[in-house]
């Protein structure tokens, strides 16, 4: 048993010695956690929970409050503290919730933005701050609105403690089908009186041009001497740079589709090119470049006139700029068949690489195609949310009522674009990139045009605003009546609800012709490098940013695209009211509750219903309103059972609803008119409708530590998946871009009077599925050795009936974080993996394609200078993991990005 212990005690100082150095040694005093026997004792003990879990200031601390509130919940709830969310290296509270087991999370664009629980979309799972939903609206140029939250816009310094229920009560609201998660702000009567907290410091990006931006939180709290009356204000500045790097394919055909090509036609003759086999028809070099701010403020009051009455009013103001610059060279192979000088046939039917020539080869039959995609955006979303609460103890009663507004605007998603050609030669490869036969021309940005100079094509593009707005209003009232009896607690609700949602779209077209020479020069890119490409492979000449911007903007002609307009701009209300009862109960060695809750649900949706070429003014009528109404009984039961003085055996049974995304209910479309994908709603869809089933048995063995097994099984009756088929559509591009759309007219793509071939992704009800599997959590303090670790695996099978995988739904996750803490110094490494998952498509309107496995390392490590003032240094995706993406298989790749390593230096102080 020494020997057993000594080992893993030193494989741990193995994995932190770099950080930590040589410290002495502190013990550490813990008290093991309360088990409250009636309902008001759980309540009190949850409040001094929620408290200790506010004031600590260790990572071991924090961890013991964590399993203090997982201890004695009634339903399966995992929790982090303040301290926890402190500790961990993160930008935002996404990032600090990737040690809850059976959390997982997608990082896109490097941060952590989206949050699946249990294995399942982030879209059917709900957060609230505070006990209020949060307003969201897109950021991103193409992008639609959807439930899933986005906890980008969450600065970790405002949230005190969060709780994650994976297994429903009939009182939290529903619309979860994975988990609940709740957020609370810190509250000033919980806080000594002049508080005052705060941080400074750098976050810094090693990839391209990313660099260091500033961050920084101040934080004041004050009450009075009889803490009847207390106030609470935090401001918080944050920002990055991000720089996404690396490759995408927009879409593959066969081999006959470059049949016009002589070489090509030798080998399919030959037999040395199949046919059938897929071609990507370009090689796309992609660079996003943005930098994010972030700044939030919150304000809030506390009231407690008398011992039986509290009063709280939260108010949360946030202002996040996501302004980019999103670059994409793609020489278009499949624009120009006959010019193909070979190709060569890879293993699984698949063509990996291959020459097109163009006009700096004087025997090439035409021009080739390399298209320079240059997409200046502007983005800034405001988001607001009121919130007041009461609560008033009587004599064995209790009183509480709440109600809230949210609301968040992004009323100018713009993008200024152009597309200049250059028409040279190039090889390229299938997984690395491309390069130009002429390097030298290439980088002359006289030879790259826009609006057919010279008759060598090009598009000099045109200019889109989008709005946005999302407004979420709310009001709840809940009665308790306390019982001295097995059954403690009986409680009973109403909440009402209206969620607005609306998107505006409009694009104008008719710009000026002209060169990059003319324009002005930017510089040169080689993107590729950084995932070990071909050399040169995307060493091309870029436009002057704000150059581009100011001649889209100021020689557009003003021509409106009524298909934009038509397709683009919808409505959706949606209005809830729902009822619950409540019964807690405990003795014996058991607690938990049952119940049940009513939910009435109507949803408006609005949009353009229309037939032939889009015209302005809208046709009259064509502005229609489906509804839909649906009624649900949802019951729940939560049991627990003390088996030992340290085991906890609980079982979960639910009926649970899930509504889709809001953008996916109404009758609206995107199109990109360039590679004719397109991505619409379907006012048709159903509920999501699940029974939910889980058990576990947790062992608490020692302080600040626990063994838990949990497994969960979730039938789901109804489940909505995003698929792709070619639709007829008309094609701006017949008015705005005459240069591509003869192009496509001569591929037999689009008939000349504007309708064209889509690929169109839109979500269908597919029926039954089902989600299995489970999680194992392990977290222990070693002795006094100021050593620990946390660590959870989760397993997810999720499968339609019909066949095929659930969106976002990872088979197997991990997630391994040592600490070490003694003395002044602190040192943390956490490491989380998630095998591959079908996730949304990486350019707007692409099928859904599968996310390979992805691993994040992460580190942090702290110093306190004294009981004021303390540093932490904490670094993020250490390895520069390449998130990939494909079709299937991973003989075809869609998209490959690196982000760069991140970093973040910072001064905390607490006065």
């Amino acid at each position: 048993m020494s020997h057993r212990r000594n080992l893993l005690t030193a494989s741990i100082i193995a994995g932190l010695c770099c950080f930590t150095g040589t410290v002495a040694a502190q013990d550490a005093s813990t008290q093991d956690p309360a088990k409250p026997q009636t309902a008001q004792q759980k309540a009190d003990a949850a409040k001094a929970a929620q408290l200790e879990g506010i004031t600590v200031t260790g990572i071991r601390a924090s961890l013991e409050k964590s399993l203090d509130t997982k201890r004695n919940a009634d339903a399966i709830v995992e929790a982090v503290t303040a301290e926890d969310i402190g500790k961990f290296p993160n930008t935002n509270v996404a990032e600090a919730m990737t040690q809850v087991p059976g959390v997982t999370i997608d990082r896109q664009f490097g941060q952590g933005d989206r949050v699946s629980i249990d294995g399942t979309d982030p879209s059917l799972n709900l957060t609230f701050l505070n006990g209020q939903p949060v307003s969201q609206t897109p950021w991103q140029y193409g992008a639609q609105p959807n439930r899933g939250f986005d906890f980008t816009m969450l600065a970790p310094e405002i949230v005190g403690r969060l709780e994650v229920y994976k297994s429903p009560e009939a009182r939290l609201t529903e619309g979860s089908l994975g988990g609940t998660v709740l957020l609370h702000t810190l509250e000033p009567l919980d806080l000594p009186a002049n508080t005052v907290r705060g941080s400074f410091g750098l976050n810094y990006n090693d990839q391209g041009t990313a660099g260091t931006r500033p961050t920084g939180s101040a934080l004041y709290s004050w009450k009075n001497a009889d803490s009847t009356f207390g106030m609470i204000a935090s401001l918080q500045h944050y920002e990055e740079k991000i720089d996404r790097q690396g490759f995408e394919i927009f879409s593959y055909s066969p081999v006959s589709k470059w049949a016009s090509s002589p070489a090509v036609a030798a080998g399919i003759a030959n037999g040395s090119l199949d046919p059938n086999a897929k071609v990507p028809d370009e090689v796309n070099s992609a660079w996003f470049q943005q930098k994010r701010k972030r700044d939030t403020a919150t304000l809030g009051f506390q009231l407690r006139p008398t011992d039986n009455w509290d009063l709280e009013f939260n108010n949360l103001f946030v202002r996040e700029n996501f302004d980019n610059w999103n670059q994409s060279l793609y020489p278009f192979t499949g624009a120009t068949p006959g010019n193909v000088t070979s190709f060569n046939q890879g293993p699984n039917g698949v063509v990996t690489g291959g020459h097109v020539c163009g006009n700096d080869d004087p025997t090439c039959p035409a021009i080739a195609q390399g298209t320079f995609d240059s997409n200046i955006r502007k983005s800034v979303v405001r988001t607001v949310a009121h919130d007041l609460k009461s609560t008033f103890h009587g004599d064995g009663w209790q009183l509480a009522g709440a109600a809230g507004y949210s609301k968040a605007i992004n009323d100018n998603i713009s993008q200024a674009v152009m597309e200049p050609v250059y028409a040279g030669g190039y090889t390229w490869d299938i997984n690395k990139g491309f390069n130009f036969d002429s390097p030298a021309a290439a980088r002359d940005p006289a030879n790259w045009h826009m609006g057919d100079v010279d008759g060598l094509g090009g598009w000099p593009g045109n200019y889109g605003s989008y709005s946005a707005h999302s407004r979420d209003t709310y009001a709840q009232l809940d009665f308790s009546k306390f019982f001295d009896s097995f059954i403690n607690e009986v409680a009973v609700g109403y909440r009402w609800n209206r969620h607005e949602e609306g998107m505006n779209a409009h694009v104008y077209g008719g710009n000026a012709p002209t060169n990059l020479e003319d324009l002005g020069f930017g510089g040169y890119t080689n993107t590729l490098d950084a995932l070990n490409g071909l050399d040169g492979s995307a060493n091309h000449v870029m436009p002057d940013k704000e150059a581009q911007y100011q001649w889209v903007r100021n020689t557009n002609g003003g021509n409106e695209d009524p298909g934009t307009y038509l397709n683009g701009t919808y409505k959706l209300v949606e209005k809830t009211n729902a009822a619950y009862a409540q019964a807690n109960f405990a003795g014996g060695g058991f607690h938990g509750n049952f119940g049940i809750r009513y939910v009435d649900t109507k949803t408006d949706g609005t949009g353009f219903n229309y037939s032939g070429a889009p015209v302005l003014p809208a046709p009259p009528g064509s502005w229609q309103t489906s509804s839909r109404t649906t009624k649900n009984w949802l019951p729940s039961i939560n049991i627990a059972y003390d088996l030992m003085e340290d085991v906890v055996l609980r079982a979960a049974a639910a009926k649970v609803i899930a509504r889709p995304p809001y953008n996916m209910q109404v009758n609206n479309l995107f199109l990109n008119d360039s590679v004719l994908t397109g991505s619409g709603g379907n006012p048709n869809l159903k509920d999501y409708s699940s029974k939910n089933y889980s058990a576990s048995a947790e062992w608490y063995f020692a302080p600040q530590s626990y063994l838990a097994l949990t497994g969960f099984y979730k039938k789901i009756d109804n489940y909505t998946v995003v698929d792709s088929a070619n639709e007829l559509l008309y094609n701006g591009g017949l008015v705005n871009d005459p240069t591509t759309f003869a192009r496509q007219v001569a591929q037999g793509l689009c008939t000349p009077d504007g309708f064209c071939e889509y690929s169109i992704s839109r979500p269908r009800n597919t029926g039954a599925g089902k989600v299995r599997g489970g999680t194992l959590s392990y977290q222990q303090a070693f002795w006094d050795t100021g050593f620990g670790v946390t660590a959870s695996y989760t397993y997810a099978k999720g499968t339609l009936d019909s066949g095929g995988s659930l969106p976002y739904n990872s088979k197997n996750a991990y997630s391994l974080s040592p600490y070490y803490e003694e003395g002044p110094f602190s040192a943390r490494i956490t490491y989380n993996w998630r095998s591959k998952y079908l996730a949304g498509g990486y350019i707007a309107g692409a099928p859904p394609a599968t996310t390979a496995d992805y691993g994040d390392l992460g580190a942090t490590i702290g110093y306190k200078l004294n009981k004021n003032v303390s540093f932490t240094l904490a670094g993020m995706n250490l390895t520069n993991e390449e998130y990939k993406q494909y079709l299937t298989v991973t003989s075809l790749p869609v998209a490959k990005y690196t982000t760069g390593r991140r970093y973040m230096a910072s001064v905390h102080f607490d006065l």
